[in-house]
Order: structure tokens, then sequence, then C-alpha cells
């Protein structure tokens, strides 16, 4: 008697490799604790200081390192064991989260503190995350890159949603010390999730010149390829005018709406299932439409659902908006870093990785602190509202001035 074969959805194909399925899991897990870190202190910093210019600046020092170290990350990556190099990162940003909590529980705290502790977490974050996305490709095969890159986005954003319900919770019931405590303990996951894992060999000698050489030719490979070049310029455009509504979430709530921990999380909450709901569906759109149509359209609709966004009168209609404006911003990245990934040679994949990493967390840190520093002087809405037009006008542009280069993101 034949057996029933069941369709297979093409957004969760990547879940058949148990490696990758076993990394998926343990970030999670650790990605959850990071946003009851993320929500914790971006309240804490916001109650302190009254000022969202402090929030969006501290939250800013954990990107601002990937301007240098995420091209040298990506260099390194190419070079080493990238399963080794993620452990140890995790290992070392486990320890800085170890030491924010003995802080908060022995009332030791400052702004000051989480500033300089934010600063170096983002400086080995910066260095692994290069690492961590060619260890993801590597754990695939190249027809279901498009699924992997999309489920870790999802990963991220499901963090997004369960880290704020429980840090909500766990603020309300214990304070910060204990926020902080769960998000320590969340990263043994990983390495007990790394420890199952076996990398196919290499197809390729690991470079043996300069690291300096190693970049520059990670540079010169994204500059000659008009699909990544055209997707580094949209990514620099994605992290300077709109992803800046990621950390300024507590100022939003706070300022705008008069409400603390609570409305944070919410917002927080809903941006991150309108991309879980995103990561699901991506796939069968780009099966259904194509790579290209499904990227043109979400860069087309972003700049409209965070100007939506920032202006909305009341938190429920906010909280719709950034669940829609969760759902393109994540389609739009993963199709930017997927595109990134599969016309980079396998040689220079954490290198061309890097590039994107460096460029999306520059430009994220140089948004995020200018529009709070703008909105401190004049007003949220009217600045973070005209930057997202801003981001239409460009996408508008580059749309008609280079065709030709958004065809290549089909290939």
């Amino acid at each position: 008697m034949p057996t029933l074969q069941l369709p297979r959805l093409s957004s969760f194909r990547a879940f058949e490799h148990p490696g990758y399925f076993s990394v998926w899991a343990g970030s999670l897990v650790s990605n959850i604790g990071t946003w009851m870190e993320t929500v914790a202190l971006g309240v804490y910093v916001t109650e302190v200081t009254g000022k969202a210019e402090w929030t969006g600046g501290v939250v800013a020092l954990a990107y601002l390192p990937g301007l240098l170290l995420s091209p040298l990350g990506g260099a390194l990556a190419d070079r080493f064991d990238r399963r080794a190099f993620v452990a140890i990162g995790t290992a070392v940003q486990g320890l800085l989260a170890v030491l924010l909590t003995v802080l908060a529980f022995t009332e030791q705290l400052s702004v000051p503190t989480v500033a300089v502790i934010s600063f170096f977490n983002g400086c080995i974050n910066m260095m692994m995350g290069p690492a961590f996305n060619a260890l993801l490709a590597e754990l695939v095969p190249p027809e279901d890159l498009h699924s992997a890159m999309s489920l870790s986005s999802a990963q991220y954003n499901l963090g997004r949603v369960i880290g704020p319900i429980l840090a909500a919770t766990v603020l309300g019931a214990g304070g910060i010390a204990w926020a902080l405590l769960v998000n320590a303990l969340s990263f043994l996951a990983v390495p007990l999730a790394l420890s199952r894992v076996r990398p196919p060999p290499r197809s390729y000698a690991p470079s043996t010149t300069g690291l300096w050489v190693d970049i520059a030719r990670g540079a010169q490979a994204a500059r000659k390829d008009p699909g990544i070049r055209l997707m580094l310029v949209s990514t620099f455009g994605v992290g300077l005018l709109v992803a800046p509504f990621i950390g300024l979430v507590p100022v939003f709530a706070i300022r705008v709406f008069g409400q603390g921990a609570g409305a944070t999380s919410l917002l927080i909450t809903c941006q991150g299932a309108g991309a879980v709901l995103a990561a699901v569906a991506v796939g069968a759109l780009v099966d259904a439409f194509g790579r290209k149509r499904v990227l043109e359209g979400v860069l087309l609709a972003m700049g409209p659902v965070a100007t939506l966004y920032w202006l909305s009168p009341t938190l429920p209609l906010a909280s719709v908006s950034i669940f829609l404006l969760g759902a393109s911003y994540l389609m739009a990245l993963t199709g930017i870093h997927t595109v990134c990934q599969t016309r980079a040679p396998d040689a220079l994949r954490a290198r061309v990785s890097s590039l994107y990493g460096m460029v999306l967390n520059g430009a994220y840190a140089l948004g995020l602190w200018l529009l709070g520093a703008l909105s401190d002087r004049l007003t949220v809405r009217s600045v973070t509202a005209s930057a997202s037009l801003l981001f239409l006008a460009l996408m508008v542009s580059l749309r008609l001035l280079r065709p030709r280069a958004f065809d290549a993101t089909e290939a």
C-alpha cells in the first residue's frame, strides 16, 4: 500500500537537518533570556535618566563595535572552526551576563555600568555573528538556505515574543536582578546545542594571508557583485531610518503613551509575533512570487508601515502597526541576507556576512542615537515618522535608478 506523502512547507525545510535544529533550539533559549535583559535594562535606563538619547545611546553601544569587529570576525571565521568560535564567544557573553546579575543583586548597578557592559557585549556579539551565520549555512544545503535564514530570524523574534512577556512577569514579581539572572542561566543552552553538531568538512582551504588582506578580498567581492552591492545599500537605509524603532520602544511607550514595562513588553511582543508569522509565510511567498518580487514589495511597504506605527494615536493601533512592521522588517532582512549568502562564494561567505552585519549594526547604532537625540529636542513622532518617509523615498529611488541590480537578487 503506498505511503501518503505530506507536502513539505518550504519555510520549515531547514528543520529536517538535525544539526541546524539543535543550534536553532539552543539559540532560542538563550535569546529569550537576552530579550528579558533587553527589556529590563531599557526600562531601567529610561526610568533612571528620563532621556531618549540615553536609552538609544546605551543600546547603540552594543552595535557600534560592528563597524570594525564584524569584518574582523568574518575573516577569522573563514579561517578557524566556526563552531568553536561561537562557543567561546557565547561563554564570554555568559560571563558578562553574570556580572550584570551580581551588580543588580548587590545594588551596584548604574547607567554608566550598563553602558560599559553593553559595549563589551556588543564587541563579542559582532565578532561572533559572522561565524554563527556561516555555521548555519554549513548545516543546510543551498536550496534550504532561505528557509534557514528565515527560521533563524523567526527564532530571534520568537525570543522577542516570549522574552518580554517573561520580563514583565519577573520585573513585577522580583525586580531587575531576577530578570538578569534568568538571562545568565539561558546562555548554558548554546554550548549544549553546539556539542551535538558536527559540521561537514570545508570544501576550500582556509586562507593563509594577512587578516586585512582577507577583509579586503571580502569587500572587493561584495563591491563587484551587483546584487550584494544593492543589498548592502538597502541594509544601510533599513538600519539608519527604520530599525531604530526596536531600541526606541521603551521611549515610545513611556513618553507617548505614558506607560512603562507593560506597554514596552506589549509592543515588543507584537513586533516579534509579526516577525514569527512572516518567517512561517515567507518561504511560500518566495516560492509563489519569486525572491525579487517579495523583496521589492516589503522594502517599498516598510516605510509606510513604519510611519503608521509612529503616528498611531492609541496603544492598540500602535500594537497592530508594530505587528505589521515586525513582519515586513523580518522579510526584508531575511531576503537581503539570503541574497548576500547565496551570491557569496563558500570561501568568502563569513566575510560577506560580516559586511552585512557591519552595515546593519553600524547604521542602526547611528540611527538609534541620532533619532533618540533629535526626539529629545523635537518630538518622538515627528522625527521617527520623517525618517520612515525618507526610507520610502530611498527605496523608490533605488528601484527606479537600479532596476538591473534588483534583477540580480533573484539568481
